[in-house]
């Protein structure tokens, strides 16, 4: 047999340009608060709201999240309230069906920075492939956090790279988890869809996707002044389908109105938990800490087999089949942190160790090259992601003749992460006694020992941010970071935003950074490959397809480079008019980039 490699690679583009503007505006009839003022994103000095900050900041609280009737997903609550958040809903696209990314500013899942309480969270462990969003990337999953934890969010729709590390290119989301000593809460809720499909075929009625969740938290005072808080939430929700009829004069021996696919929401369960609290140790410091892990169990449809399949094996499946990708999802995260002052300065010393794993495993699917011996459920491997973080965060305020003291912060991060991939079974991707079938679990094909990896890397970062006031009217921030990672080097970035209040009523404010997003471990040395039997001419052939980290040789001898880090330059320009219960933001934005991270188109192998 001839063998011929097919390679999807990770490769860095250049100029990409993006650009928007968005408008929001808020009106309260009846007084009722939604939006929290204070904000602690985008800013180090305390007591800005969220109308006088030099940056667009959202701020979505608690109360507004939960009447979206979206309680069993945190990014499509929000991608409700906020205009520059989508949140895509791909499907049959392997692992993106189970950790769907969420994309801000109409950039890329991996190049918005999420903190939890104020620090980085980690990652999934996922790279999204195939046809979904964010194809190449891997990003933070915020469907690992319910929604009855969150006391608030707060998005900074600027880039913030200076202020708080790389992948801040579109900016950053800040996620407050609930601080309470007393008081509580439960809720139930059930959903239903009710839906007319409509199809290039025809027309039905849908009535799926099942949905019922149990959320509670009760709140506990802790020593002296201290809090706990306790919170969780149990999610099952069926699968939808929004496929079509099958294709009679391809399949006539289907019965009229016959439906084989399945393209729409995952079957989901999981239970989610989270603590967090915080004690005073007397007038001046503090400890505090949250913990949270969510397991979750979910099952996508990949693509059909009808019964005329060429790799149907018509003895197990007489009618053909449809092929399901399961995960088990297990997320961790854990910090904890002392603060206080210290000689006139705040200090902000914590720790952070976040894990997600996850397993596949593929049923009702078939390894052809087998035949009627084959298995019907394959375990398909794991992926693996890590992170530990030592950060140390300190502000005060001098008088340096300004009409208003400066504030200046700064502080050093730590940062180890590590990734890993497993191996599935091995008859999830052999080729067994027949090589005119597919020699892989059908649907997804299992990791192979050969893509199995175990890296890790570290990176320190520095920074100093001031922000003050030149006059009563012209407020300034000026920030700059320096990161150096152990597998590429250093990036420096800086950030300049400038704010005019010409009244009470119309401010004008603007910025200009630059930013950058180093190459996740997960882009470095993801690899996939499965072995496909392709009929060429009159003979079939063995064809290797595979996703390849630019490392490899396949990639080199395909002409990949190593990848650089992706740069960007962010500019912003809005306006602020408040009168009375109306406010009205208006902010322009344009990011130029340079080598994006993304996968390559397939390449075929000439060579052979």
């Amino acid at each position: 047999m001839r063998h011929r490699s097919l390679l999807f690679a990770a490769a860095s583009a250049a100029a990409i340009w993006a650009g928007a503007a968005t408008a929001q505006t808020s009106v309260s009839a009846s007084g009722e608060a939604n939006v929290e003022e204070l904000v602690v994103t985008g800013t180090r000095t305390i007591g800005r709201s969220r109308l006088d900050t030099l940056a667009p900041v959202d701020v979505i609280g608690a109360e507004a999240i939960s009447r979206q009737g979206a309680s069993t997903e945190l990014a499509q609550a929000l991608a409700n309230l906020t205009p520059a958040l989508d949140f895509p809903r791909p499907a049959i696209t392997d692992g993106t069906d189970h950790v769907r990314p969420a994309t801000l500013r109409g950039l890329a899942p991996d190049q918005t920075l999420v903190l939890v309480n104020g620090m980085r969270g980690h990652v999934s462990a996922l790279v999204a492939v195939n046809g979904s969003i964010g194809r190449g990337s891997t990003a933070f999953d915020l469907n690992t956090i319910p929604t009855v934890t969150v006391d608030r969010v707060e998005v900074l729709r600027d880039g913030a790279s200076a202020q708080y590390g790389a992948d801040a290119i579109a900016g950053v989301m800040n996620i407050r988890l609930r601080e309470a000593a007393s008081g509580g809460g439960a809720t139930y809720t059930y959903g239903v869809y009710n839906t007319t499909v409509r199809t290039a075929r025809g027309k039905r009625d849908a009535k799926d996707g099942v949905t019922q969740s149990f959320a509670a938290w009760q709140g506990f005072g802790l020593g002296d002044g201290g809090f706990l808080t306790v919170s969780g939430e149990y999610v099952k929700r069926n699968a939808t389908n929004r496929s079509d009829y099958a294709d009679r004069v391809a399949l006539p021996l289907y019965n009229p109105g016959r439906i084989i696919g399945r393209y729409g929401d995952p079957k989901v369960e999981s239970y989610t938990v989270f603590a967090n609290a915080g004690l005073p140790l007397n007038d001046t410091w503090s400890v505090y800490g949250f913990a949270g892990y969510q397991h979750r169990d979910t099952n996508a449809a990949a693509t059909a087999r009808a019964y005329n399949n060429a790799n149907n094996v018509a003895a197990v499946y007489p009618g053909g089949f449809l092929p399901q990708i399961e995960t088990e999802i297990k997320d961790i995260t854990v910090q904890g942190g002392i603060k206080g002052e210290a000689a006139g300065w705040n200090v902000d010393l914590s720790a952070n160790y976040g894990k997600n794993e996850l397993d596949y495993t593929v049923v009702n699917s078939i390894n052809a090259s087998y035949g009627a011996a084959s298995p019907h459920t394959f375990k398909a491997g794991s992926l693996e992601y890590s992170q530990w973080i030592v950060d140390l965060n300190l502000s005060r305020t001098f008088d340096v003749g300004l009409v208003e003291p400066l504030n200046v912060a700064g502080g050093l991060e730590y940062r180890d992460e590590s990734f890993g991939i497993g191996a599935g079974e091995p008859s999830s991707y052999t080729v067994g006694p027949d090589p005119t079938k597919a020699g892989v679990s059908q649907g997804f094909p299992g990791f192979r020992p050969a893509n199995e990896v175990d890296v890790s890397r570290h990176n320190y970062a520095v920074y100093v941010d001031l922000e003050g006031k030149l006059t009563e009217k012209f407020g300034f921030d000026v920030a700059g970071r320096y990161e150096d990672y152990s597998d590429f080097g250093g990036k420096g970035t800086g950030k300049l935003a400038l704010r005019y209040d010409f009244n009470d009523a119309f401010a004008l404010r603007g910025a200009v950074s630059t930013g950058f997003k180093a190459p996740a471990l997960q882009q470095q040395y993801f690899t996939y490959t499965s072995t496909n039997n392709v009929l060429v001419g009159t003979t079939f052939q063995l064809i290797e397809v595979g996703t390849f980290p630019v490392s490899s040789p396949v990639a080199r001898a395909l002409g990949a480079k190593p990848l650089e880090p992706e740069t960007s330059v962010n500019y912003s320009l809005g306006v602020v008019y408040r009168a009375g219960a109306f406010e009205l933001t208006v902010d322009a934005y344009q990011i130029d980039l340079e080598n994006r991270i993304v996968l390559s188109e397939n390449l075929p192998n000439t060579n052979t």
